[in-house]
């Protein structure tokens, strides 16, 4: 079975045949398949309502997140699935003078995701995942089924954000690498998949004038962002806010020292146009990645 981020079943052919009538719930129960629909209500005791094309489902509270029956998650977790879709296993069907109500289990839908997906992720594995929301320290991702994972703030992207929203949004869909497991904990990066210093450089040449966005501004001069993984240092300038868009002239690429050197021409009032992310690496699992050019004095090497 293929496991995916909540809500990436919950349009498509077989989901919707299943979900529509009480023999295809029947079926999806006796063949254990996992299901989506969208929970439309949360009651006073926690539990979810899910709208059913056929009827209404329940997923008790106890069977609505991993976590919640033993007290490691709190109930926002089953709260905060208002609206949105969450996926299910059916665990039984009643079927009252045409009124079906379901009873589902989250949890079961989780569990399987664990043990037959999640627990065999080996560092270095590229797996998708979708941003589910944002604090200052990092992205929560969905890796399966609802299951949660962290990509740190300083793991997002090479070049450093004041906050992950400057990167990512909320139902993004990503890919991440799995930087490690540990005690059942996945741990993850997502800067590996953003190209090398050598591979961003590539894009731009001296001579040009681009766009950028302004990381950070110091005395010696103010950091601009030219691709995710790539910043240059533009020469000192008044009236340069961090989060500005500006556009910039390149003066200079030199790959041994790693620089880009910029002269700031003029701040875009309107935001100006940054390219979107773009992920060099489209394999299912890497070794090791080097950011660093050979022949540079530094070596930044990620060895999964």
């Amino acid at each position: 079975m293929d496991f995916k981020p909540e809500g990436t079943l919950i349009n498509s052919e077989d989901n919707l045949r299943y979900i529509s009538s009480v023999n295809g719930l029947d079926e999806a129960m006796q063949l254990n398949i996992t299901l989506e629909a969208r929970a439309v209500m949360c009651t006073g005791e926690h539990d979810l309502i899910v709208e059913l094309p056929c009827g209404k489902g329940i997923i008790a509270r106890e069977d609505g997140a991993l976590g919640i029956k033993d007290g490691t998650i709190r109930d926002i977790a089953v709260i905060s699935r208002v609206n949105k879709p969450v996926c299910f296993k059916v665990v039984g069907i009643e079927d009252k003078d045409g009124s079906v109500t379901a009873r589902l289990s989250r949890v079961k839908a989780q569990e399987e995701c664990l043990s037959c997906y999640i627990s065999t992720f080996k560092s270095g594995d590229v797996i998708g995942a979708k941003v589910t929301h944002i604090e200052q320290f990092g992205a929560f991702v969905d890796i399966g089924c609802g299951i949660s994972s962290l990509i740190p703030i300083d793991e997002i992207s090479v070049s450093r954000i004041s906050d992950p929203s400057d990167r990512l949004a909320v139902g993004q869909k990503i890919k991440v690498i799995v930087k490690s497991v540990e005690n059942g904990r996945v741990f993850l990066t997502h800067k590996e998949l953003l190209g090398t210093w050598e591979e961003n450089a590539a894009g731009f040449s001296a001579g040009e004038t681009v766009s950028g966005i302004v990381r950070s501004v110091e005395n010696y001069g103010i950091f601009v962002e030219l691709a995710p993984n790539l910043a240059g240092l533009a020469e000192p300038k008044e009236n340069i806010m961090v989060g500005q868009s500006v556009s910039v002239f390149i003066k200079a690429i030199i790959p041994e020292k790693m620089k880009v050197k910029l002269v700031i021409v003029d701040v875009c009032e309107d935001g100006g146009y940054i390219l979107p992310m773009k992920y060099f690496f489209e394999g299912s699992h890497i070794d090791e990645w080097k950011y660093s050019p050979d022949n540079s004095s530094k070596n930044i090497v990620t060895r999964f």
